[in-house]
């Protein structure tokens, strides 16, 4: 298969929204896949507007889970149009009283591809009750890789070896522990966020990142607005050494192109919220 353009926006990542869009070059039109679609239809709508793309070209969605942040109950009148929807096997029974399975869903358990070409290998970690799908995503016609990870829980050896040598990883890095005790929340929300079932700190994301072996660039996801900061995040993720861009919750991140190796630099600065090295 002749390699094809693939690139990447962050549309929003917060406890507020949650969804990023992968867009694969075609003729005439390309095809944009969601990866979580914890947006509104009308507010994807406009943010991918803005980068000049259109929801018309959308050809599926793909979820890590069902937590309301990541899949927004707006799309179910909308995915009824055509649209496939593709979530892990493990959440089906969820998805069924929710009224997300329909006739055009697709259930997976490993491998699997919402358009031809772009290659996903899922794996299922930990978090809540019934896990989270983790994406290793091959892109067409090529070896290069893209990792995608959020709401993990805590690291772990699947996690590592499942992403490990990722030319891009996007991954959460939720929170910074000192905030988060500070925060006034009440003590079972801290519970489930910290305790091994919830969210990656900062720490683990950046202890992740150099685990996993990251060849290229770490893409932040879901910080949060209440118990992490830009800089704080920016500054657990120097010590590994891969240039970091942090997903905002009020804009999309610029396209970043996939299929482009990016060059290695030793120590890059922080890169500013939204924006690319």
């Amino acid at each position: 298969m002749t390699p094809q353009r693939v690139r990447l926006s962050v549309l929003s990542s917060s406890s507020a929204g949650n969804s990023t869009v992968l867009e694969v070059a075609g003729t005439p039109r390309p095809r944009l896949v969601l990866i979580d679609a914890g947006l509104s239809p009308r507010a994807t709508r406009t943010r991918l507007a803005s980068l000049g793309a259109s929801d018309r070209d959308l050809a599926a969605v793909v979820l890590t889970h069902l937590d309301r942040d990541h899949f927004n109950a707006g799309w179910l009148r909308y995915l009824r149009r055509g649209v496939p929807i593709w979530l892990h096997r493990s959440h089906a029974g969820r998805a069924t009283r929710d009224g997300i399975l329909y006739r055009k869903s697709e259930l997976f358990d490993d491998a699997f591809e919402p358009v031809p070409g772009l290659k996903f290998s899922a794996a299922l970690l930990s978090h809540d009750d019934l896990g989270v799908a983790v994406f290793r995503v091959t892109l067409p016609g090529s070896n290069r890789s893209l990792g995608y990870a959020t709401d993990v829980g805590h690291p772990s050896s699947t996690l590592f070896s499942h992403l490990a040598d990722v030319d891009v990883l996007a991954i959460e890095s939720n929170y910074c522990p000192r905030l988060q005790v500070a925060s006034g929340r009440p003590a079972f929300l801290q519970q489930r966020i910290m305790g091994g079932s919830g969210h990656l700190s900062n720490q683990q994301s950046a202890d992740a990142v150099a685990r996993i072996g990251v060849r290229e660039r770490a893409i932040l996801l879901h910080l949060s607005r209440q118990c992490n900061t830009p800089e704080t995040a920016g500054m657990a993720h120097q010590s590994h050494g891969v240039p970091v861009t942090i997903a905002s919750h009020d804009q999309p991140t610029p396209w970043l192109d996939l299929s482009s190796p990016a060059p290695l630099v030793e120590r890059p600065p922080l890169v500013p919220a939204g924006l690319f090295a």
